[in-house]
């Protein structure tokens, strides 16, 4: 006789509903201390490119040992889809018990995404930025780049931001949707050069070609570079990563498909000059900023780990506050 089982599904609304930037914060930091500490499992992501329609889809696996948690994201990145009117990143989540393998939820990941990378940037700064920091540029000025900043006011007292897209009305789209959370002073402007002049600068594009050049960055500037997450997607100046201190969140992953992996695979940059991954400053095995005018670059290339944490959290909430559709699975 068979065992009645059934999961929880959670639409994008009713994660939008229980996962705020707090909480996502406190599960990816723990998760980076967890994988400084070598308690997780998480094979490299896994890739299927669509070259015809410039895109790519990924499943990204993890376990968490601290959490006693697993989960894999499926996930897409499609820069064309703007032009369309669908969302560039579409992600589910599937959570499941290491103790049976059986699936307990599964969920819209998209807003999931867009927040566990927020809160990536904002702990990276955190740890590498220079603390009186008040000025932040960022160059691009989508989805992503509205999590970046919201994750960076629980750390900063920010007085400006400078935004450059490409578009003027993108521009004016995020300061309308920022203003919502952040009050200060915004500055808008299509040249990237401008978004420079700053202390934190927050990269989130998805350019194959650098739209920062090194001459820009001025010493004691940290940087988050978020858009270089394939392989030949680079985001900064090969010039700029070989005179900063580089931190990552995943060596393996970052050499691969993060903002390290043109100059690396030039030959201009060695894998040994990665200063550190995230985890391992955070679980205090290094030191982060050591000091005052060192440029810190922190390449983030997603890491499944943050997927399951924010995912419990999500899971854990949505079932005191009865969210979700309960589904029969057998």
């Amino acid at each position: 006789m068979g065992v009645a089982m059934d999961l929880l599904w959670l639409s994008e609304d009713d994660v939008k509903s229980l996962l705020n930037m707090d909480d996502a914060i406190a599960a990816v930091e723990n998760a980076f201390r967890d994988h400084g500490l070598g308690k997780t499992q998480m094979p490299p992501k896994s890739y299927l490119y669509f070259s015809k329609y410039d895109g790519d889809l990924r499943t990204m696996p993890a376990y968490l040992e601290g959490l006693n948690s697993a989960g894999v994201k499926i996930v897409n990145v499609h820069p064309r889809n703007r032009d369309i009117g669908m969302p560039t990143v579409m992600a589910l989540f599937v959570l499941n018990s290491p103790e049976t393998g059986a699936p307990l939820a599964v969920m819209g990941a998209t807003y999931l995404t867009s927040m566990r990378t927020g809160a990536a940037g904002g702990i990276a700064a955190k740890y590498l930025a220079r603390p009186e920091s008040k000025v932040v540029g960022m160059v691009g000025a989508g989805a992503q780049a509205r999590t970046q900043l919201m994750a960076l006011d629980r750390f900063f007292d920010i007085d400006l931001v400078t935004v450059y897209d490409r578009s003027i009305e993108s521009c004016r789209a995020f300061e309308r949707e920022a203003r919502a959370f952040l009050e200060c002073d915004y500055k808008l402007t299509t040249n990237p050069q401008d978004a420079c002049e700053c202390d934190i600068l927050v990269t989130t594009t998805p350019v194959r070609s650098p739209v920062v050049k090194d001459a820009w960055v001025k010493p004691g500037t940290h940087i988050n570079a978020i858009g270089a997450d394939a392989k030949g997607k680079q985001e900064l100046e090969t010039a700029l990563t070989r005179r900063a201190k580089i931190v990552v969140d995943d060596a393996a992953q970052a050499i691969h498909s993060g903002e390290v992996n043109v100059p690396i695979s030039e030959g201009k940059l060695k894998p040994e000059e990665i200063y550190a991954q995230i985890g391992e400053i955070v679980a205090g095995k290094v030191h982060g900023r050591t000091g005052k005018d060192e440029i810190t670059i922190f390449d983030s290339t997603g890491l499944a780990i943050q997927d399951v944490a924010s995912g419990r959290i999500v899971y854990e909430t949505a079932l005191k506050s009865s969210k979700g559709l309960r589904l029969k699975l057998m």
